[in-house]
């Protein structure tokens, strides 16, 4: 079973979470307001979404999908802004983009602008990621494997969806250190490829458990 010279230390996280001083009654304030706060808030109610939501608890896949679903119960915008994959964004200005353009095409379409009639308004916030090592550190594939199974979700948002999105890598912590310490760039890629959109950290977590069996399954571990 192949040592890593490098091993994997698993990293959990806590969000230190921040209101902006930001908040939208109506659709149209929504988008002025998403056009004017800081870019952090912005992946805060997108990519962020993924680790406050775990198992996914709506149907959306973002803080302002929800919203207009749940509290102004416009149900054709939220479906037009709920399938938005932040991960597709090559920037998080490109993102904040789409989303108010969504939002403009949506409301140039109606004489009357959606608004909170019984919900509660729309508050921005953004959040400061803290973290925090978690178990030994791993130097082979098995052993990686033991501790993927067992630590808190949160490492999988830390390693899997905040290191390529904030951090903007061009691939994840777990590829990154299979293929440059443990030289399994098959694995790797495989893991590369998984998409986390529109799913839980649960089941991103048993996706590459399944992938990282297969390859202790095949002796090359």
């Amino acid at each position: 079973m192949t040592r890593a010279e490098s091993s994997f230390q698993f990293m959990g996280c806590v969000e230190l979470r921040q209101v902006v001083g930001r908040r939208a009654l109506d659709e149209r304030e929504l988008m002025d307001r998403l056009e004017e706060v800081p870019l952090d808030s912005v992946y805060y109610h997108t990519h962020g979404y993924f680790l406050r939501h775990r198992p996914m608890s709506t149907p959306y896949g973002n803080d302002f999908a929800a919203w207009v679903a749940v509290h102004v119960r416009d149900m054709a915008l939220a479906e037009r802004l709920g399938v938005v994959n932040p991960f597709d964004s090559r920037s998080l200005d490109e993102l904040r983009d789409d989303l108010c353009g969504i939002i403009d095409d949506h409301l140039a379409r109606l004489s009357t602008v959606p608004r909170v009639e019984f919900g509660e308004p729309f508050y921005f916030q953004q959040a400061h990621i803290v973290e925090v090592a978690l178990g030994s550190p791993a130097f082979t594939l098995a052993e990686f494997r033991t501790a993927l199974a067992e630590v808190d979700a949160s490492a999988i948002y830390v390693h899997m969806v905040e290191a390529r999105a904030r951090l903007r890598r061009r691939t994840d912590d777990f590829a990154e250190w299979i293929r440059g310490s443990l030289h399994l760039p098959e694995l790797a890629t495989r893991i590369e490829r998984l998409d986390t959109y529109m799913t839980n950290l649960e089941r991103i977590r048993a996706r590459v458990l399944a992938l990282v069996d297969g390859t202790l399954d095949g002796g090359r571990g």
